[in-house]
């Protein structure tokens, strides 16, 4: 991973042979992208939410504003969805030619229509979204996915680049495209990992195994912060038509067992002939 940020530096300036990295959030994601990053970059937090940035093994990360932030190399968005269009606003009058802005949200299309339709055109814009979380992505994010969508420049090639050195499996798509299949993969992962949760607690010991593997799934989602349960379910454009269809399936094979439940019943009722 060390070789591969070579790849980030564009000529621009860069702090003791490191390019500069502006995030803004540090949030649970925020604070994972920091984790991977901090060691290879010259790492800079912006984050009104936070008075100090420290990360787990206790190194503390430089905290500054919106504007400083904005005269780095790369700025990397971690912020929630419905935040992209005030984010991008405020920081736009301050961007220099030949920035790379790139998001790490879960839905594409609209958040990446905000980047180009509020950034200025002397930036490079690339949509990202890592496949994996916090606790995914404990022990590291070499052999995850994540999804590039190039919206404008070509430096989004040296970005997929230092992402393939440092482990990762680069899938370049299309914003379109993304969200149509996180409406069902996260869609309807978190749907019925809510839905589970709200069962109440889960069987421990007898268990089998595929039952087990749906424990798994449960447990990696269960914890997300309501605003990316928002940001998958009413952001993405596409998944309410995957959940409709999932709840009439759903429905129909509902009725089906009622009636067979019935039917089984109503022989254990009738007399013996």
């Amino acid at each position: 991973m060390g070789q591969a940020v070579k790849h980030l530096n564009n000529a621009q300036e860069i702090v003791d042979g490191q390019p500069r990295v502006g995030l803004v959030g540090f949030g649970g994601f925020g604070r994972l992208v920091a984790r991977e990053l901090a060691p290879q970059c010259a790492l800079t937090i912006c984050d009104p939410a936070y008075s100090r940035a420290v990360l787990p093994d206790g190194k503390r990360l430089t905290l500054q504003g919106l504007a400083e932030v904005a005269q780095c190399d790369v700025i990397i968005l971690a912020v929630p969805v419905a935040r992209m269009e005030h984010v991008c606003r405020a920081l736009s009058p301050h961007l220099r030619p030949g920035t790379v802005v790139m998001d790490v949200g879960s839905v594409k299309v609209a958040p990446l229509a905000d980047m180009h339709r509020h950034l200025p055109a002397h930036v490079d814009i690339l949509g990202t979204h890592p496949l994996f979380g916090p606790q995914s992505a404990a022990n590291g994010v070499a052999g995850r996915k994540i999804a590039l969508c190039p919206i404008r420049g070509t430096q989004w090639r040296r970005i997929g680049a230092f992402l393939r050195k440092a482990g990762l499996d680069v899938i370049v798509t299309t914003a379109e495209q993304h969200d149509r299949d996180m409406a069902m993969v996260q869609g309807l992962t978190h749907l019925i990992g809510k839905v589970i949760t709200d069962l109440g607690p889960l069987p421990d010991k007898l268990t089998t195994a595929s039952f087990d593997l749906l424990r798994e799934a449960v447990d990696m989602v269960q914890d997300d912060p309501p605003t990316v349960l928002h940001a998958i379910e009413v952001c993405n454009p596409f998944a309410r038509e995957v959940r409709s269809a999932f709840f009439e399936k759903a429905e129909q094979m509902r009725d089906h067992f009622e009636r067979e439940t019935l039917l089984v019943q109503g022989q254990r009722m009738s007399p013996a002939a």
